[in-house]
């Protein structure tokens, strides 16, 4: 199992939302290389990294930014899973191209979930599925659009696509400290049979504990943000709560 430190990139910079609100965007940082090696440094193994104006533009935006996170974790062999304005095929093969571990398709699997299936066939493991829910139901576009769409229902339509892992983000509980939604975790990757990485409203260890406790259900890790960026959560400490999970 494994702790995903993530990198929201809001013009540039490293930000964290709050419920997935652009407008109440707090920067924790100036340099995505440099909290891409503060994170590195304190032993993560991958990086999430996330395109926040690209969710919104549909398109790669924080592109040098990125390109410089690759630089830390590619010079320190650590993985990087990214996501945000990821729609088409020729976006997907540039990302992987430039040495992103694997991308995290979101609105285009709501939208297209056939490109999400020949984007598995063609990159076996390197495809990963971003679902973000609002009361369980889907949200898309940056989170500004709420699907009638279940997270269940999405997960299951690529049940035996080879999606390599599910980000299942709880939007109520992002950026709120109020404790991950790791149960609604759990039950997804039961129902679809599929690795789901805990993300949303990571608030401490035992988050993390309950995050490893899951790994029967099929949870693989969580991703934590605010709790690391406020000192709420050891980094070392839970990158080893579940590694020996």
């Amino acid at each position: 199992m494994n702790l995903f430190p993530a990198i929201d990139l809001k013009d540039g910079v490293c930000v964290r939302l709050y419920k997935g609100e652009m407008t109440q965007a707090t920067v924790f940082n100036d340099s995505p290389a440099d909290q891409a090696s503060r994170f590195v440094v304190a032993g993560c193994r991958w990086l999430h990294v996330v395109d926040l104006n690209g969710a919104f533009a549909g398109k790669p935006v924080n592109g040098d930014a990125v390109d410089a996170i690759l630089e830390v974790a590619h010079a320190n062999d650590v993985e990087l899973q990214l996501g945000g304005g990821i729609r088409d095929m020729a976006t997907i093969e540039a990302w992987l191209g430039r040495g992103v571990t694997r991308v995290i398709l979101g609105t285009v699997a709501l939208r297209d979930p056939a490109l999400v299936k020949d984007a598995c066939r063609r990159h076996p493991g390197r495809i990963a599925v971003g679902i973000d829910a609002r009361d369980g139901k889907v949200a898309v576009e940056g989170w500004a659009e709420t699907s009638e769409v279940t997270a269940e229902d999405l997960a299951l339509r690529f049940a035996d696509a080879g999606v390599a892992a599910i980000v299942h983000t709880d939007i109520s509980r992002d950026g709120a400290m109020q404790g991950a939604n790791v149960e609604a975790s759990a039950r997804l990757a039961e129902t679809c049979g599929i690795p789901v990485i805990v993300s949303g409203g990571v608030a401490g260890l035992d988050d993390i504990r309950r995050v490893a406790a899951s790994r029967a259900s099929g949870v693989v890790g969580a991703i934590a943000g605010r709790a690391l960026y406020d000192g709420k959560l050891d980094l070392v400490e839970a990158c080893k709560v579940l590694a020996e999970a």
